[in-house]
C-alpha cells in the first residue's frame, strides 16, 4: 500500500462529493480525493489544449438570472435532449484562461435535464468553493467540459448527457434517471497557482536542504544525522494569503520523503503536477500540525517522527515502524469545512 499524508477520505461539500467521489459513466473507477492515486490513461497535463465546448440550442434554452458568486436563478424548459455537452456562456469574465487539467475554484447548481427539478446535492455551493482538478480521469468529464477554456469570473450553463454524466447508481442518488441529461450552472471563482508564491525563509539549521526545478518541483537532501524526536515544522516560503484554520479543506502540492532510506515515496509533483485537496482533519498529525496556522502561498517542511506519522506499524513497504519522514508542502487554497463537518 502506497504511503499518503491522507488517512481516512472525507467529502469537501455535498456538491464536492457529488462531482468528486462518484464515477462518471465512460469510467472504470470511481475518482478519489486521495493523493496516492495516480492518475490513468487518457490524463491531460496543465498546459495542454483545452476543449472549447460549443454552445447549442439546448444550453441556450436555458434560463439563467442572478449575479455571479451568488445562487443562479434557473428554468429549464424540459425534456432537453443532447448527444454531446453544451455550454452558453451567461457572463464573460476577464481572468485568465482556465487550461486543460489546470485547477478551477469553482461553485456550481445542478437541475435534472428532463424534469428541470433542482438536485439537492448539487447544491450552489458558494461558500465552500470546490477546487476542481479539470481532467476527465478526476472528474466527471460534463463538469470539464463545462469549465475548461473559460476564463476566470465566468458564469456558464451546460447541458451535460448522460455519456458525460454519472453512472447509473450515482445518478440515482442524485435524483437523475439513467438516460437524463444534467443541467449544470457553474461560476468560475479562481485558477489554483501550481506552485507557493511567498517570500523566501531559509531554513533552520539542522533542517533537510530544499532546491526547486523549474516547475517549483522540490528535490529533498536529508543531512547525514539522526532526525528529531518531536514534530518540526519550519516555513521555506511565507504566503500572504488566507490563514489555513483546523478543520478546513486545503489544496496543496506535496512530497514526501524517507529520512531513515532517503527515498521518496509520495509525491504530487510526480503525478501530473496537479494539486491535491482534502480536509486538515483527514490527515496524518504531523501534516495537520504542518498545514494549521500557515497562510495560502506558503511553503513549509515537517519532520514528522512515527508518533505523529504513521505510527509503530509504519506505512507499506515504504515507511518501517521507526522511520522519521518529511514533507515539503505548497499551501495552494483554503476553504472552510462545510457546516457539521
Amino acid at each position: 500500500m502506497k504511503a499518503t499524508p491522507v488517512k481516512r477520505r472525507i467529502p469537501l461539500t455535498l456538491a464536492a462529493a457529488a462531482v468528486l467521489a462518484l464515477s462518471a459513466c465512460s469510467g472504470s473507477g470511481t475518482p478519489t480525493a486521495d493523493p496516492s492515486a495516480s492518475p490513468t490513461a487518457g490524463a491531460r497535463t496543465a498546459g495542454a489544449s483545452c476543449i472549447d465546448t460549443q454552445s447549442g440550442d439546448a444550453s441556450k434554452s436555458v434560463k439563467v438570472s442572478g449575479d455571479f458568486g451568488s445562487a443562479p436563478e434557473v428554468t429549464v424548459d424540459g425534456p432537453l435532449k443532447v448527444d454531446t455537452t453544451e455550454r452558453t456562456v451567461i457572463t464573460q469574465g476577464d481572468g485568465a484562461e482556465v487550461g486543460a487539467g489546470a485547477t478551477a475554484n469553482i461553485a456550481l447548481a445542478g437541475y435534472n435535464g428532463t424534469t428541470g427539478a433542482a438536485l439537492p446535492q448539487l447544491a450552489y455551493n458558494g461558500d465552500s468553493p470546490l477546487p476542481a482538478n479539470l481532467d476527465d480521469s478526476a472528474l466527471v468529464p460534463g463538469v470539464v467540459r463545462a469549465v475548461e477554456c473559460t476564463t476566470v469570473g465566468s458564469r456558464v450553463v451546460a447541458v451535460v448527457p448522460a455519456a458525460d454524466g454519472f453512472a447509473a447508481e450515482q445518478a440515482s442518488q442524485l435524483g437523475l434517471g439513467a438516460d437524463d441529461p444534467i443541467v449544470i450552472v457553474v461560476d468560475v471563482l479562481s485558477q489554483v497557482p501550481t506552485r507557493a508564491d511567498g517570500a523566501d525563509q531559509p531554513a533552520p539549521e539542522g533542517f533537510p536542504t530544499v532546491t526547486l526545478g523549474d516547475d517549483g518541483a522540490p528535490t529533498i537532501t536529508i543531512p547525514d544525522a539522526d532526525p528529531p524526536t518531536e514534530t518540526k515544522v519550519a516555513d521555506l516560503k511565507v504566503g500572504d494569503g488566507d490563514t489555513v484554520t483546523d478543520g478546513a479543506n486545503v489544496t496543496v502540492q506535496y512530497t514526501g520523503i524517507n529520512w531513515n532510506t532517503k527515498k521518496v515515496f509520495d509525491s504530487s509533483w510526480d503525478k501530473g503536477g496537479k494539486p491535491v485537496s482534502f480536509q486538515t482533519s483527514g490527515v496524518i498529525p504531523g501534516f495537520t500540525k504542518a498545514l494549521v496556522g500557515q497562510k495560502v502561498g506558503s511553503q513549509v517542511i515537517a519532520i514528522i517522527p512515527p508518533a505523529d506519522g504513521y505510527g509503530d506499524k509504519g506505512q507499506g513497504d515504504d515507511i518501517g515502524g521507526t522511520d522519521t519522514i518529511v514533507f515539503v508542502v505548497d499551501i495552494l487554497g483554503t476553504q472552510p469545512a462545510p457546516a457539521g463537518q
